[in-house]
């Protein structure tokens, strides 16, 4: 469902990300981990239309990004580590313009929102303005607008931050759940926890570089059964301590 080949990213002298090559399946959820600065938002935001790759090739169920990203985007949804919401909207305004950007049918559109509001707790808050939302509510909401479509590849950078141990569940068991039924979910986090709990399969970046791969089991096998903290710890120390 995701497919990177080769790809690069420059910033004048600095390479983001360097000749990274990953395959994605339907159905996956892919934790992407990696220190600051590693190349982690910024392979996501070429993935997702937003920034363009210096060379090199991405693809979403088959569509090349770069060549047709409107075809691209109907696939995918995202959700940044700092959503940007209109705040003059209500709650349900937000949800209802969503619909409308995505051509979704209104009355999918107002049964979505019956379902999503319910699970994510916003049916009371329907007719609150977003600026006077806490940033809790703004995160459910932000979810709640990115399921509304349907996506079938889902890209979440940092899911968790500002949550409620509740809202953390919810979050956890409805990515299982799209998982399950053939979404392919792709993260990055800096929870490690997060991504032994739900990680299909784990890819640590270091430097621009895919420097490991595989599952939780696989990357223990191949580092001596040590946990993941260990093993992240071990391939992301600066160079000079790798020596």
């Amino acid at each position: 469902m995701i497919e990177i080949v080769d790809l690069f990213k420059h910033y004048g002298s600095v390479e983001a990300v360097r000749g990274l090559n990953l395959t994605v399946p339907q159905g996956e959820v892919f934790c992407f981990l990696g220190p600051n600065g590693a190349g982690k938002t910024t392979t996501i935001k070429i993935l997702t239309g937003l920034m363009r790759p210096t060379r090199g090739t991405a693809r979403i169920g088959g569509i090349d990004v770069r060549e047709s990203p409107l075809a691209a985007k109907k696939l995918m949804g995202y959700i940044p580590d700092m959503p940007y919401l209109y705040d003059r909207l209500t709650v349900e305004e937000t949800f209802r313009f969503t619909g409308d950007l995505y051509n979704v049918a209104p009355e999918l559109v107002t049964a979505r929102l019956a379902e999503y509001f319910e699970m994510f707790g916003l049916l009371e808050h329907r007719n609150m303005l977003v600026r006077e939302l806490s940033h809790g509510m703004r995160q459910r909401l932000i979810y709640a607008c990115t399921f509304l479509h349907d996506p079938s590849v889902l890209f979440v950078d940092e899911p968790l931050i500002g949550l409620d141990p509740y809202t953390i569940r919810l979050i956890k068991d409805l990515l299982r759940t799209k998982a399950r039924a053939g979404m392919t979910v792709f993260l990055t986090t800096h929870i490690l926890a997060l991504a032994e709990d739900i990680g299909d399969r784990i890819g640590i970046i270091r430097e621009g570089q895919l420097c490991a791969l595989g599952s939780l089991a696989e990357l223990r096998q191949a580092h001596d059964g040590i946990g993941l903290e260990d093993i992240f710890l071990k391939l992301t120390r600066p160079a000079v301590e790798r020596r």
